[in-house]
């Protein structure tokens, strides 16, 4: 063993910053309200027909849009957290929020076009194009 190489290695140790507490209770919030919104979403399925009412056709595709763009929020967020090297700057939230909400109308549409009978490929394909498009301009750092 050579000397000196523990001291050396204990320089390189890696310090794990801790998330702040007001992001770790935004982030259990946000997932609470998804598991929420999930179980109202099974709940939905699981009581009223989608073939015989319509408007649960458009109620569940609300309440699955909203269950996938609350758990998409604070995913994202950790996402760009990791990304940062455990650093969060000022704006995470908001770009996280606003990329969930993109996610969660995609889901929405989805479902609502595949209820509706009128999904094609071509078209999700287009609007998700539409939707990185504004996105990109919107992220872009000035």
């Amino acid at each position: 063993m050579r000397p000196g190489v523990g001291s050396a290695a204990s320089r390189w140790v890696i310090r794990l910053h801790r998330v702040e507490s007001r992001d770790r209770l935004l982030n259990l919030a946000l997932l609470g309200a998804a598991v929420a919104a999930w179980a109202l979403a099974g709940i939905l399925g699981l009581r009223y027909s989608p073939k015989d009412d319509p408007s649960v056709q458009f109620l569940g595709a609300a309440l699955i849009g909203t269950a996938v763009g609350l758990t998409a929020t604070p995913l994202i967020w950790l996402a760009g957290f990791a990304r940062h090297r455990r650093i969060a700057y000022r704006g995470d939230w908001f770009r996280a929020t606003r990329r969930g909400l993109w996610v969660g109308l995609l889901a929405a549409l989805y479902v609502i076009l595949r209820a509706q009978d009128a999904f094609s490929l071509p078209l999700l394909l287009f609007v998700v194009v539409l939707v990185l498009i504004v996105e990109l301009s919107l992220s872009v750092e000035r």
